[in-house]
């Protein structure tokens, strides 16, 4: 019973090693657009997106992260690509970024870019020095950044990961 989303949906890992090679424009749009059609609260859409293509704005944000991480080697896994996804505080808000960062994980691999999930952002985003960064790539003032997508071609083919399966299943 598989099809070509359910193949994409087991197939898909994260990656932690990326070319040099640059993402275009073009793509990321198409990932921003599936962002945008993920499903949020009510269909309130109080999220924004900053996609950042520049690897020196990207290191400037990954230097600032580590600071405040006390991790100075810290590198967002130098990707050719970052989405931010923000948005207001609560609850709620993080489970929309959550939907919205799956469904940029899920197309990015459909197009054969690797990713991964960056949850530092979440720890950090309100030291003031990685909010300095934050504001300068489009993040709102006020919006709080739950995860992030470090998007790339994958250094080596990923492999394969055995999954648990702990489910019930009630007939």
């Amino acid at each position: 019973m598989t099809n070509a989303v359910i193949e994409n949906i087991l197939t898909r890992r994260s990656v932690r090693a990326f070319q040099e090679k640059p993402i275009d424009r073009e793509t990321i749009e198409t990932l921003l657009q599936c962002a945008v059609h993920a499903p949020s609260a009510m269909n309130r859409q109080t999220w924004h997106f900053s996609a950042v293509l520049n690897r020196e704005k990207i290191q400037k944000l990954a230097a600032a992260m580590g600071k405040a991480l006390g991790s100075p080697a810290y590198n967002l896994y130098c990707p050719a690509a970052l989405i931010i996804p923000s948005n207001e505080t609560g609850l709620i808000k993080t489970w929309d970024n959550a939907c919205a960062l799956e469904n940029i994980f899920l197309a990015a691999h459909s197009l054969g870019i690797a990713s991964v999930w960056i949850n530092q952002a979440s720890d950090t985003c309100d030291d003031p020095g990685v909010r300095a960064v934050l504001t300068e790539l489009g993040v709102p003032e006020g919006h709080a950044v739950y995860g992030m997508a470090a998007l790339g071609y994958a250094a080596a083919e990923p492999k394969p990961v055995d999954k648990k399966y702990p489910v019930t299943i009630i007939e």
